[in-house]
């Protein structure tokens, strides 16, 4: 895999799960990261981790809701490393709801994360890119529930098949500067958004048992167990790259065999 020796990363959500994984497998790698997430004392403790480890890491808080700080991130980003070479759109939020029920303030809370905060990021990093010429990475956190509709996360699926079309939306916009877009898509991982998700299928009466709805699902992959965080490590490494430079538009599935498309 080619370097990423002194690359300006920011992962937005990078506080715990799959952006935590992620900042500190790269900057083990020697990229320059900047942890960002609406925790800043979550976000302190992993930049931390990383520095006390020999690695080079900022903390930023930001709601990647609010343009104005998202463009105030990026801003520190490049003040401490010189430039940015990766946006990592991690940032999300889940919630579960029986179709029926989703109401408009449910719709707005997990679409202006998942989807309006992905497309003010990438906005926002498209602008810095070229400002200062040389192209650069965007990667966005999508996932299976952006290749299939799930009834009691219909909203949570809309907002994440919006994160695929803004990936080809952008990459088709920007490849002529040299900008790459692209995706990945967990499955079920071992995370605290799934504890949401699995807690908000029992309070919608859709299951009974603790874990009941995230090990149903995670029976679905053929390689026979759920993912951890350190399973999209390879695929951000991927990504991040230059390894990738020739790919852009596309939503790769990690998702230990879930979904065949």
């Amino acid at each position: 895999m080619p370097s990423l020796k002194d690359k300006s990363i920011v992962i937005t959500g990078a506080a715990g799960g799959i952006g935590a994984a992620i900042a500190k497998a790269l900057a083990a790698d020697g990229a320059r990261i900047t942890v960002a997430d609406l925790s800043e004392p979550a976000a302190r403790a992993v930049a931390g981790e990383i520095t006390a480890a020999g690695g080079t890491a900022i903390a930023v808080a930001v709601d990647v809701r609010q343009r104005a700080q998202v463009r105030a991130l990026l801003d520190e980003a490049v003040a401490a490393h010189g430039r940015l070479d990766v946006l990592f759109n991690n940032a999300g939020v889940a919630q579960t709801r029986p179709f029926l029920d989703i109401t408009e303030d449910d719709w707005r809370f997990v679409t202006d994360v998942n989807a309006l905060g992905v497309l003010i990021g990438m906005q926002e990093a498209i602008k810095t890119f070229k400002r200062q010429g040389g192209g650069g990475k965007i990667v966005n956190t999508a996932s299976i529930a952006a290749k299939q509709g799930y009834e009691p996360l219909a909203h949570y699926c809309a907002s994440k098949f919006a994160v695929v079309a803004l990936t080809q939306a952008a990459a088709r916009a920007f490849g002529k500067d040299q900008i790459t877009v692209n995706a990945f898509c967990p499955g079920v991982v071992a995370t605290d958004m799934w504890k949401i998700i699995d807690k908000g299928f029992r309070d919608s009466g859709l299951t009974s048992a603790d874990n009941e709805a995230f090990d149903t699902f995670a029976a679905g992959a053929v390689l026979g167990r759920p993912s951890t965080p350190a399973d999209l490590v390879g695929v951000a490494r991927f990504l991040a790259s230059s390894a990738s430079d020739f790919m852009t538009g596309q939503s790769l599935l990690v998702d230990g065999g879930m979904v065949f498309t």
